[in-house]
């Protein structure tokens, strides 16, 4: 009955299905675990009737205007740049740190003698990587990189990852490098918003397709069983094509070992006043156990009497019952990555798409990104 299955309906899977059953006119079937779409950008409203994202914030931000263009058939945007501040020896001050951050945490005359050095050093309206700054020859710019370091970026690593920025791949600690500006936005991205009506509801629209069936609070372990580098369905070989988006050490029974994963708790609160804080989120470096809060009327624009706020815990994922939030990034879990990669290389008809197969923190328009290139590279596009 189908030309392709889909495991997982999260941006990946709805990305590619919808490109297949619209664009090809083959049929999809989509497989998920959960009982909605939409992955880990799923939201919803309350019941107090504030729309809320069920799995933290998500602001969708990108420089690729066909990403943005492709998204736009699905929704209309409110336009929204995100601010940040981290609670920072009392003060809420401007995260990623900035010029401004660098005025609010330091004696004037010292912040003005830095701000000079690190703009002749860096150049002005750049980013420079925390770990870059600490190994600077300029003694005062490692002593400020030093600061720096253990106000914002040492506790905050410790509590979302479990050890050191040091310790993590590099690309972890350039995701909020420094900022050689006086711009508060934490994306600087040319375009920038959060979906009018909702995420749920371009998931919706993307797989508003006769061509698509759906099943959701379904384990795909129950329907789908790889046998002799075959792929059987329903107990017989399957000779379409299966597009993987989950877990690759679960697709190989964790036979090769666990690829680990940082979870999050979130623990929702409504509040009886119309503003909690200045901002989307405020992050807590060095205070509590939450890393940070988010303000989800900030992001939508939705007005309302009340408030509700989401404070995230990161955890190590219990792959029997958290959702798998980021793959940790070192060296060790990526070489068992790799291995599972030969193994599915040996498949032919399956196709790997998204985070969890790639082991691999994407921003939502990276996964959008790579789904309609993947669908281009398959159809010769």
């Amino acid at each position: 009955m189908f030309d392709f299955i889909i495991v997982g309906a999260g941006f990946a899977g709805c990305v590619l299905a919808e490109r297949i059953a619209n664009v090809l006119n083959k049929k999809v079937l989509i497989i998920e675990k959960r009982d909605h779409i939409g992955g880990n950008c799923n939201d919803y409203y309350n019941d107090d009737g504030i729309l809320v994202h069920e799995y933290g914030p998500h602001i969708f931000h990108t420089n690729l205007k066909n990403v943005w263009d492709y998204m736009s058939q699905f929704t209309e945007w409110h336009n929204y740049q995100h601010h940040v501040l981290g609670h920072i020896d009392g003060k809420k001050v401007p995260i990623p740190f900035n010029l401004n951050t660098l005025h609010e945490i330091l004696p004037e005359t010292t912040a003005k003698n830095l701000e000079i050095k690190l703009i002749n050093k860096f150049g002005f309206n750049t980013k420079i990587p925390i770990l870059k700054l600490i190994k600077s020859k300029d003694e005062d710019l490692k002593l400020l990189g030093k600061i720096i370091y253990e106000k914002v970026f040492l506790n905050y690593t410790k509590k979302q990852w479990g050890c050191k920025p040091e310790e993590l791949d590099p690309s972890v600690t350039e995701r909020v490098p420094i900022h050689i500006s006086k711009d508060n936005r934490y994306f600087q991205d040319h375009y920038q918003g959060i979906p009018k009506n909702g995420y749920f509801k371009i998931f919706n629209k993307m797989l508003e397709n006769s061509n698509i069936k759906l099943m959701l609070k379904t384990d795909y372990n129950e329907l789908i069983k790889i046998k002799d580098r075959k792929m059987i369905l329903f107990g017989k070989e399957f000779k379409g094509k299966l597009i993987y988006t989950g877990k690759l050490d679960e697709l190989f029974n964790y036979e090769l070992g666990e690829l680990p994963y940082i979870s999050l708790e979130f623990k929702f609160e409504t509040l009886n006043e119309n503003i909690f804080q200045k901002v989307g989120t405020v992050n807590y470096p060095n205070d509590y156990d939450f890393t940070r809060i988010t303000e989800f009327k900030h992001l939508t624009g939705q007005e309302h009497a009340k408030t509700t706020i989401i404070k995230e815990y990161p955890k190590f994922c219990d792959k029997k019952k958290d959702i798998p939030c980021y793959p940790i990034p070192k060296k060790e879990y990526n070489d068992i990555y790799q291995k599972y990669l030969e193994k599915a290389n040996e498949i032919n008809n399956l196709i790997l798409a998204g985070r969890l197969a790639k082991y691999k923190y994407y921003n939502m328009d990276a996964v959008i990104k790579e789904s309609l290139s993947l669908f281009d590279k398959m159809f010769n596009l």
